[in-house]
């Protein structure tokens, strides 16, 4: 058995001569790469309606997502919280630990308890359309009850 790798004296780039890699080898390396992009852009499609159905939610304009750095001062009124935590945010280990608690609150300001803060933090794809499109209404920073 050839290595396609071992020999590279034997590969004729002129002849596009592939060796082991042929031409249906080739097709499917295609095709999962242009499967593997179109996923990309379906599942940041998804999260863009999903986010923009949660600031609306939160009466907040929808577009604003879309502005990087104004969204997170926007995601931080949804939380109540106050801009500084976006300085917290940049610092290495601790924005972590404020990504989590940032989480925890969002999913209680919509009414949710701490199991759903666990799912959007292990499975954003799934929880954060469950979030934004489910009847869950906004219920003010931290769900007003407290922080």
């Amino acid at each position: 058995m050839d290595c396609f790798l071992c020999d590279w004296g034997a590969f004729d780039f002129g002849s596009c001569d592939f060796g082991a890699l042929g031409a249906p080898e080739l097709g499917w390396i295609f095709i999962c790469f242009a499967i593997m992009f179109t996923t990309q852009w379906i599942v940041a499609g998804l999260m863009i309606v999903a986010g923009w159905t949660l600031f609306t939610k939160a009466g907040k304009p929808g577009w604003a997502l879309l502005v990087p750095v104004y969204n997170l001062l926007v995601l931080l009124q949804i939380i109540g919280k106050s801009w500084w935590w976006l300085l917290l945010l940049c610092i290495p280990f601790v924005n972590l630990i404020f990504y989590i608690w940032g989480t925890n609150l969002l999913a209680k300001s919509f009414g949710k308890k701490a199991d759903f803060t666990i799912g959007l933090l292990l499975l954003p794809i799934v929880f954060y359309p469950i979030l934004a499109f489910s009847k869950t209404e906004y219920m003010g920073p931290a769900g007003a009850s407290g922080r």
